[in-house]
């Protein structure tokens, strides 16, 4: 017979507060062995302490409960190593981008920023393979990912080569809200069926002041100041969406120092057809 203990002492023996007890509970993380029915007050089995200690490490790792409860409900241990596997890799991703963050701000208040090369350009309308969804700051990076997959998996199917660098229009509502449609595409030298979230759009022309981002994605508001700055300074600026083009990305290279990216901010036509 497994002896039970109040969740006081529970508490002690596995350094989980009471608070903490009650809400993995509440959320069927971590329920208790029995649960007096007049005054609600719980009891464990000593055969859950493993199970406590297990959570506690787990969240101290910072895993959501939702997976916690995964690792615990696993059928076997390959299941559940899996879900403890995808977590740390998450982690070691967060890691990374913590460390390139720490980097960065160490650059910034070393030295100030170079200065950015910028150069006009006016450029046509052409026809691309696109995808426009509506997409939240928070939620750009993965959505970007998942649009350039599908959109270059669709190309592929199709037989048909790229005319140019994939690139992509941000709204100002993208900056100012936090929220907006956001266009990817691939530009084609001929019409790609509609399949899935894609489809053919014409990008439209515009006259551009353009500087090239050489770095990571999370150095890349560097390159926007830089190239907003000049346009500013110029009162040259005019309604309309940034463009980037992705001259050299993860899917060339793993090292992001040699990442290349067309920054393009709208402007009034400067040059003369």
């Amino acid at each position: 017979m497994s002896v039970r203990v109040a969740i006081g002492d529970f508490s002690r023996m596995t350094h989980l507060s009471v608070k903490a007890l009650r809400h993995y509970h509440d959320v069927g993380v971590l329920e208790p062995a029995e649960v007096d029915p007049v005054s609600g007050y719980r009891f464990y089995h000593l055969s859950q302490v493993a199970d406590a200690q297990v959570i506690r490490r787990l969240r101290d790792l910072g895993m959501p409960l939702d997976e916690v409860r995964a690792v615990l409900r696993a059928p076997d241990a390959a299941a559940r190593n899996e879900v403890i596997v995808a977590h740390l890799a998450r982690m070691e991703s967060q890691l990374a981008q913590m460390q390139s963050t720490v980097a960065s701000l160490r650059a910034l208040l070393e030295r100030p920023p170079a200065a950015i090369p910028v150069q006009h350009r006016s450029l046509r309308a052409e026809p691309a393979l696109a995808m426009a969804e509506r997409v939240t700051m928070a939620d750009l990076e993965p959505w970007w990912d998942s649009a350039f997959a599908e959109l270059y998996r669709a190309v592929r199917s199709a037989g048909v080569d790229p005319s140019g660098p994939s690139g992509a229009l941000y709204p100002p509502e993208l900056f100012q809200v936090e929220v907006a449609e956001v266009v990817a595409f691939v530009p084609v030298r001929r019409p790609v069926a509609p399949a899935g979230r894609t489809r053919m759009v014409e990008v439209p022309a515009a006259e551009l002041a353009v500087a090239v981002h050489e770095g990571p994605f999370a150095e890349l508001d560097q390159t926007y100041a830089a190239l907003g700055s000049y346009v500013a300074e110029r009162e040259l600026g005019v309604e309309g969406p940034i463009r980037e083009y992705y001259l050299v990305t993860s899917a060339d290279t793993p090292d992001e120092s040699q990442h290349r990216t067309e920054v393009c901010w709208p402007i009034f036509q400067t040059t003369v057809s």
